[in-house]
């Protein structure tokens, strides 16, 4: 795969088809992978990428931290995440673009918008993470790998991380930076290094920024109130990706529509024409 240099940080992307360019803001969390949009969840079966390349240039990238993408030890904020996303389309020579996140990705499509919204023809907003039980879910995730960096210290959650193959979702005790550390050594020995009150400042810091509230984290209320791009939203249906979330959306953007149809309904045949459709619609 190619990949380009943004933000001091190694970005992994992959460009599928022609046409109009959307810029896809993998689901998953801190295993935000461009195989997601096939292989996770609701996605899976949904067909989304094979069928919106055939009308569209469809750019999937893995985000940093996740996949093959490098990362960075810091105080990690929505406005990183918009950095990784502008500066490939800045590399690939993209003016302006529509913007599809899944999962948390429609945090950083929101983020994106109001920061940049010159740069954003329309956003599709996919089953987006957010409610009481998404927030308390990701709090208890990171209380539990800081436990864990306290009790051994980062000497054992590099260990611990060679020595499985799960991500972040799947066991919190090797942290946020899990990919990395098992795929490059230089990185995990400067990891090792970091001090641990420092460390823990740190991810503190991004959870405060990144799960902050029961709603749909990423952009304040009063951004999307003022905000006119238009969007489409399809709503989720499990702990992690409320109803209530995309409702949320709806009562705040004034330009986008809900696309109110269970996820049980979302299938190959109407999911990927609906955004077609909305797609087409957009000047």
């Amino acid at each position: 795969m190619p990949s380009v240099v943004i933000d001091g940080i190694e970005t992994v992307y992959e460009v599928r088809g022609d046409g109009d360019p959307i810029l896809m803001f993998s689901p998953g969390g801190f295993n935000a992978h461009r195989r997601n949009w096939s292989e996770l969840g609701v996605y899976r079966g949904l067909d989304l990428v094979d069928q919106l390349s055939e009308h569209h240039a469809c750019i999937t990238f893995d985000r940093r931290e996740s996949g093959e993408s490098g990362g960075r030890v810091e105080r990690i904020g929505w406005e990183h995440y918009v950095r990784q996303g502008i500066g490939l389309l800045d590399h690939l020579g993209v003016e302006r673009a529509h913007l599809m996140g899944g999962c948390i990705g429609c945090s950083v499509v929101l983020a994106a918008a109001v920061r940049e919204p010159d740069r954003v023809r329309s956003m599709v907003l996919y089953s987006p993470a957010g409610g009481a039980r998404y927030r308390i879910g990701q709090h208890r995730r990171f209380i539990r790998h800081l436990g864990y960096v306290e009790e051994h210290g980062l000497d054992s959650v590099v260990e611990l991380a060679l020595a499985t193959d799960r991500n972040f979702s799947q066991d919190a005790r090797p942290g946020p930076w899990v990919n990395i550390l098992r795929r490059d050594p230089a990185f995990a020995a400067a990891y090792r290094e970091i001090p641990v009150d420092e460390y823990v400042t740190t991810v503190m810091g991004l959870v405060r920024i990144q799960f902050d509230r029961n709603s749909v984290p990423g952009v304040e209320p009063e951004d999307m109130l003022a905000l006119r791009v238009p969007g489409l939203i399809v709503p989720g249906d499990d702990p992690s990706h409320a109803p209530s979330a995309a409702r949320f959306l709806d009562e705040c953007l004034p330009a986008s529509v809900l696309w109110d149809v269970p996820v049980a309904e979302q299938t190959a045949e109407n999911a990927p024409a609906r955004i077609l459709e909305f797609l087409s619609s957009v000047a």
